[in-house]
């Protein structure tokens, strides 16, 4: 989209509204302290009843997630594949795997952990399991040297285990994970059509790099993908620990990880409001339908949910996986630079509000969608990153400002003088 025009100032104000609505909340919230603060107060504890209300009803969703994770845990998914899908044209052993990993100056002590889960993955045909490490040339040297390594302690493990190098500086490219993928996709679309293999035979994950499956993962995401009414319409996405480096980690660090994963537990029982996050899976066919991934954005993992979404006028959907991938905390040696890094995380995440304008641009001009999704993910998404922006701040600062202005000889009621403790 050119900077100019009707359509360039129309998506520009949509990009504004999402942090408008945060900032006019909080100038509302001071202004009303001062010129209101008894309503003020009234708000923040109403404020605060709703999310211990929410709160609670989020536990139960908690819950139904955990006890399905602990039944999955305990299956033997190879058996199933056996049982139910030994033959015809659903035989398990017909399908490949593709994982691609991509990675800028990470060392090899966070990417052999990664390689060494999927060697050591109870699937049981690596065989037709292709690896793609996936570099950037502004990183060719350190790149270079991982993937002897990794090519030496590997290469031998897989049907195929290939490398890209991301050419640095192209025209209309955001440099990072996106960018990257979207040209390992490409490259490795010239593979596969070099070996004659059948999209609709391929299933593609995508890790971040500090990713280690779950033994069964690939078990339980063959069996799931091929139990699914239409696998071609569906991302898999598995449940999120980070638990690789969580006993080295502080306590700050600890509590923020499994905060996350508390968060994504929630969202896996509700699958109509789940988006693909992380560490995913999908199919190959619907992969190469919308291009590969978006390569001028932050939050790829996420927006290549709505790609598919839009694509398919609707008819796309993320399942619930019920199987765990294990990644690092944002640990850095010491608490500061956690924190630092652990911020840097959060801003990286909170970029996902650039699915805002996205959404509301695309929905608008893509009729086939019912318009009951379109209102159902906008303001699921929308609702998500105004409250994690907004709701700590109202909590826990919000609910004191109004007491530093009020003039307690003119208002001395009992709600006044409790507020702080309720």
């Amino acid at each position: 989209m050119t900077q100019s025009g009707r359509d360039y100032v129309y998506y520009r104000a949509l990009e504004i509204l999402p942090g408008f609505l945060v900032w006019a909340t909080f100038i509302l919230l001071i202004a009303l302290s001062f010129l209101r603060p008894l309503a003020a107060i009234y708000f923040v504890i109403l404020f605060d009843l709703y999310w211990l209300l929410r709160i609670s009803y989020l536990m139960i969703f908690i819950m139904i997630s955990w006890s399905r994770y602990r039944k999955a845990k305990h299956t033997d998914w190879n058996e199933l594949l056996k049982r139910d899908f030994s033959s015809g044209e659903k035989n398990w052993e017909s399908y490949w795997h593709v994982v691609f990993l991509p990675t800028y100056k990470e060392p090899y002590v966070i990417i052999q952990p990664t390689l060494q889960a999927l060697k050591d993955s109870a699937y049981l045909r690596k065989d037709r399991m292709i690896i793609v490490l996936a570099g950037e040339e502004r990183d060719r040297k350190h790149f270079e040297s991982i993937t002897s390594r990794a090519r030496a302690e590997f290469g031998s493990v897989f049907h195929a285990f290939r490398t890209t190098l991301h050419p640095a500086g192209l025209v209309g490219e955001l440099p990072g994970k996106g960018s990257n993928l979207f040209h390992a996709g490409h490259e490795t679309k010239k593979f596969i059509d070099s070996e004659g293999i059948d999209y609709s035979k391929i299933i593609v994950s995508t890790f971040d790099i500090d990713t280690v499956a779950h033994p069964s993962y690939f078990s339980y995401l063959t069996y799931h993908f091929l139990k699914h009414p239409n696998p071609y319409r569906a991302s898999f996405q598995p449940l999120t620990f980070y638990h690789n480096n969580i006993w080295e980690s502080d306590i700050v660090t600890r509590v923020v990880a499994n905060s996350t994963t508390f968060w994504l537990l929630t969202d896996l029982a509700r699958s109509e409001r789940l988006f693909t996050f992380s560490s995913h899976s999908m199919s190959w066919q619907a992969l190469v339908d919308i291009g590969f991934w978006q390569n001028n954005i932050v939050t790829e993992d996420s927006r290549i949910f709505l790609q598919c979404l839009i694509h398919y006028n609707g008819d796309y959907e993320v399942s619930p996986m019920y199987v765990t991938v294990s990644m690092n905390t944002v640990f850095m040696g010491s608490v500061r630079r956690s924190l630092v890094n652990q911020y840097k995380q959060m801003r990286r995440w909170a970029y996902g509000v650039e699915h805002f304008p996205y959404m509301v641009w695309h929905f608008h001009r893509n009729k086939k969608i019912p318009f009951r999704k379109k209102l159902s993910y906008i303001w699921n998404q929308t609702e998500g990153v105004y409250s994690w922006a907004t709701a700590p701040i109202i909590m826990f600062i919000g609910g004191r400002l109004p007491l530093l202005v009020l003039d307690y000889t003119r208002d001395a009621s009992i709600i006044t003088q409790r507020a702080p403790l309720i």
